[in-house]
């Protein structure tokens, strides 16, 4: 087997470049004899290291960690679930216990006890209330506070159409996001909530064509009346970067049913997906950096944006930008293992199995758990965002005109509800993710295979159903093999 070509640095050595030819130096030592063949996903390893932090609790360096407890708490059980590993209910007890001591007594949940609310933590912490969370005393779901948690949503959001990610905190993209993602589990969206969020997005596109963390708005003062907000100019701030493309992308996707319910007359505001795709494309490493993805240009492959990055793309094909952003038809189950050729794949926009085989062959830490690149350290970070990236790249999971109209059908209207053509639909949009039966495409044994996850809340979508069927009090009606 030929040695993969190196990166060239132009006969101009910096110490980018010198960055660049050390990691090259050290991912040559984990290419698999075989291509087909890569190092099997080590299970039992990662969940000791995943059990050892939630039973025994974290190392002392986690102590830096302190405000990021519902994070740690999320990466933790969300890897069980990408894993199929089942949470006994004495421990989900304890976590619903947990996450409830964070809740904050004015609306939404800080990253712990007593500490400030945060839109980064209450996405967090209401995400893993959809993993161990359930109805009823005790339960956490009912235990939230959604008035007081909405009227902070409000309290936080600007006119420009961003958001606040604390009280006396910084304007990030990120919070946007995690904003989105527990409004729609929550049943919380108000068109009051979304005014002027697509704009903003928007605004955060960089040149290269992914997105920063926040803009620069710029407003018109007025004789009177508050100040005009200005379409332009409003640049970005900062370069573009995996993380805040993916929850600026996956955002965009949320706020589809809301643009599709306004005026004709409104002129709607816009993304460059071109130069989106582009800069997506380019984030995948060569193969002598086996596939894995980087998070800015110039950077080095990293495990986590083997989600931030590679997950952007089935996002990009249910706005019907690349692909058929509908695959309802039927398939022949087939399972692709180690020696069986992916003939089917379309692979021109990116590497499929080359990002498994950088998840596998250098994201594994030999002691248990998933890290950025060896010689680094696993983290519960990594460890989880390294198994979403293995399990978006396993698995077509697509938007379902089919279970969007089944779903539609078993709509109930309820009589003290507002706002309800909103509701219905961001509930049915959110719901009508599938995965494409017989399209599951598993680098090596069976026993790597993940999960599916919802390619914008990353829950799996049995726990995205069971929280939002009991906010919105609607009947989800079962899936068959092609919904």
């Amino acid at each position: 087997m030929a040695q993969p070509r190196r990166s060239p640095h132009d006969y101009y050595e910096t110490e980018t470049t010198d960055h660049q030819a050390e990691t090259e130096i050290i991912l040559l030592k984990h290419i698999p004899l075989s291509p087909g063949s890569p190092s099997p996903l080590q299970r039992d390893a990662h969940l000791q290291f995943l059990v050892r932090n939630l039973i025994q609790g974290l190392p002392s360096r986690y102590i830096s960690q302190d405000a990021s407890q519902p994070w740690l708490l999320f990466w933790t059980l969300q890897s069980f679930s990408l894993m199929g590993v089942a949470i006994d209910p004495n421990n989900k007890q304890k976590a619903i216990d947990t996450i409830m001591a964070w809740q904050h007594p004015k609306g939404g949940f800080g990253g712990g006890p007593g500490q400030a609310a945060h839109l980064l933590p209450t996405y967090a912490a209401v995400s893993t209330l959809a993993i161990v969370g359930r109805p009823g005393p005790g339960g956490g779901w009912d235990q939230i506070d959604r008035e007081k948690m909405y009227e902070f949503f409000m309290s936080v959001k600007q006119p420009d159409g961003a958001f606040l990610v604390a009280h006396h905190a910084e304007v990030d993209v990120r919070g946007t996001y995690c904003l989105l993602v527990t409004a729609h589990l929550l049943d919380m969206l108000t068109p009051e909530l979304l005014e002027g969020v697509p704009n903003f997005i928007k605004s955060c596109q960089t040149y290269e064509g992914g997105f920063s963390s926040a803009s620069q708005p710029y407003f018109s003062p007025e004789p009177e009346g508050p100040p005009t907000l200005l379409d332009s100019p409003r640049p970005p701030l900062g370069e573009a970067h995996g993380g805040y493309t993916f929850c600026s992308l996956a955002s965009w996707v949320m706020l589809q049913p809301y643009l599709s319910l306004q005026e004709p007359s409104v002129q709607q505001p816009s993304l460059n997906f071109k130069t989106l795709l582009r800069w997506l494309v380019q984030m995948q490493g060569s193969e002598i950096e086996l596939g894995g993805f980087k998070g800015r240009t110039n950077k080095l492959v990293d495990g986590c944006y083997s989600w931030w990055v590679g997950g952007c793309f089935a996002l990009l094909s249910s706005l019907g930008i690349i692909g058929s952003h509908d695959h309802d038809h039927d398939h022949e189950p087939t399972v692709h293992q180690e020696d069986e050729a992916w003939d089917d794949i379309d692979d021109s926009l990116w590497d499929r199995a080359a990002l498994q085989r950088y998840i596998l062959c250098a994201g594994q830490h030999p002691a248990g758990g998933l890290r950025d690149k060896p010689p680094k350290p696993a983290d519960s970070y990594h460890t989880l965002y390294c198994l979403a990236g293995l399990s978006t790249a396993q698995h077509n999971v697509f938007l379902s005109s089919t279970r969007r109209d089944a779903i539609l059908g078993c709509w109930k209207i309820l009589p003290e509800s507002t706002q309800d053509q909103l509701r219905r639909a961001c509930f049915t949009h959110s719901l009508a993710w599938t995965e494409e039966e017989g399209t599951s495409h598993i680098l090596g044994s069976k026993s790597n295979r993940m999960n599916a996850t919802h390619p914008v809340f990353n829950l799996t979508m049995t726990h995205t159903e069971g929280i939002m069927a009991h906010f919105y009090k609607q009947t989800i009606p079962p899936r068959s093999k092609r919904t």
